[in-house]
């Protein structure tokens, strides 16, 4: 048995598992910088794709947690050398999820123009939240299924062939994007807005694509539906539960901070987009740390290794403050750049520049709690990152959003907000798990 875990084994699983999980929020930041510079209404069409991102981000965050739970009990079964025994269970899964996920694209399409005013969108930037959801919705299902695929590779411990897709998907989406939405002069007109939708819904069927080629030519796991159902696909489903309880209340927290946001007026929702796209890329750049910890996690207890076990969260804890801080630092270095990166609008930068700072101290907060979700999901722990998620987004969440709302601080408000929420998710995960794993240590 393995007695040490090093920097470079965590590493090799964590540097790919970065590149790869910041695919889904580089579609949506190429968006907001292609669009946020075009001639035609540029602030409305930036505010469109953040209320819209907001939106999709709450879809795919529910519906993709299947590749935690996926990740987590392949993990377990690798750890625990049977992986033979769950070998059909990610077919079903799949299934399951896709299923879901069409249901939804065709139930809330007719509806988009209702579910969009509940962002308080009117007026223009109504219409093109609208026009552009009715064309990026229908990349939903093929980005769900590349995530469940993902978590079947973070299960048998690989975070290449993932890394390859994701570098691939986003190098074709800022292509198509800048093709598709400035156009090409005597062959065909600017698209704007639907340009950039039609890119990152070619750019996430590309992804699915090679998804399915990779699965099938390098691992052994079949993708054909087969009976009977897997003794697993109940746990499955139970996960599932829980975390789509968990990031349900996540996606209240980011429904209210888009709603107040988009209240305070286009040049503010714009400003928040540029703000909130940041710090989702941020957060999956972690992200990467964080599937570390659900990959290894899951593997260690499956084979019983305690010991290791607290070890890695010791390095992780180390490794996701060394992360966080440098993301912080590039961000500071690089502050009016970044910006003017996603618009020229002097209104929509001021509000930027005035917020930007509080993303950036929010880092390696948000690192520790990312890893420590990692963590808890490689463990199969659904049900206390719920009750975390629940308590903190009532309790933190709302009321600081509500009452810094009551004394005027705008976007201050929303992210003050923010960054006490991720306080409060990430101190209760790391008592937890050390209040558990410590003693049983200690006594081996």
């Amino acid at each position: 048995m393995e007695t040490t875990i090093s920097l470079k084994y965590i590493n090799k699983l964590a540097v790919p598992a970065i590149i790869a999980g910041i695919a889904e929020p580089i579609l949506s930041l190429t968006d907001a910088a292609i669009v946020g510079h075009i001639s035609v209404n540029a602030t409305e069409s930036l505010a469109a794709v953040g209320i819209v991102t907001t939106f999709l981000s709450m879809l795919i965050w529910v519906l993709g947690q299947s590749r935690s739970a996926i990740s987590s009990i392949i993990s377990q079964y690798v750890g625990a050398n049977k992986l033979d025994e769950v070998k059909n269970l990610p077919a079903q899964a799949i299934t399951i999820i896709l299923i879901l996920s069409l249901l939804i694209c065709f139930g809330t399409y007719p509806f988009s123009n209702a579910i969009f005013k509940l962002y308080n969108a009117s007026g223009l930037l109504l219409d093109y939240s609208v026009s552009y959801y009715k064309i990026r919705v229908f990349g939903l299902p093929f980005t769900l299924y590349t995530f469940a695929v993902f978590g079947i590779f973070r299960g048998l411990q690989n975070t290449y062939y993932p890394m390859l897709i994701a570098i691939t998907g986003a190098m074709v989406n800022i292509l198509l994007d800048v093709l598709l939405v400035y156009g090409i002069a005597d062959v065909f007109p600017p698209l704007y807005l639907k340009g950039a939708a039609i890119a990152s819904v070619l750019a996430q069927f590309l992804m699915a694509a090679l998804a399915t080629y990779f699965l099938l030519k390098k691992t052994e796991i079949p993708l054909k539906l087969t009976r009977p159902f897997n003794k697993e696909l109940p746990k499955f489903l139970n996960m599932i539960k829980h975390l789509i309880v968990r990031t349900l209340a996540l996606n209240t927290a980011l429904y209210f901070a888009a709603r107040f946001a988009t209240g305070y007026g286009n040049t503010y929702i714009a400003a928040y987009t540029i703000a909130i796209n940041l710090w989702f890329f941020a957060a999956f750049a972690v992200d990467g740390y964080a599937s570390a910890g659900n990959i290894l996690s899951g593997k260690l207890f499956g084979a019983k290794n305690y010991h290791l076990l607290l070890q890695l969260s010791n390095r992780l804890i180390k490794y996701a403050l060394i992360v966080g801080v440098i993301m912080g630092l590039i961000g500071a270095l690089f502050y009016k750049p970044i910006g003017i990166a996603f618009t020229n609008d002097p209104e929509v930068l001021a509000q930027f520049y005035d917020i930007f700072w509080m993303v950036l101290l929010m880092q390696p907060i948000c690192a520790l709690a990312f890893v420590f979700d990692g963590i808890f999901k490689g463990l199969g722990k659904m049900k206390d990152l719920r009750n975390v998620l629940i308590l903190t987004t009532l309790f933190v969440f709302l009321p600081v959003l509500f009452i810094t709302d009551y004394y005027g601080w705008k976007l201050h408000g929303v992210f003050t907000a923010f960054t006490l929420w991720m306080i409060a998710r990430g101190i209760p995960l790391i008592i937890k798990f050390r209040k558990q794993f410590l003693p049983q240590v200690q006594n081996h």
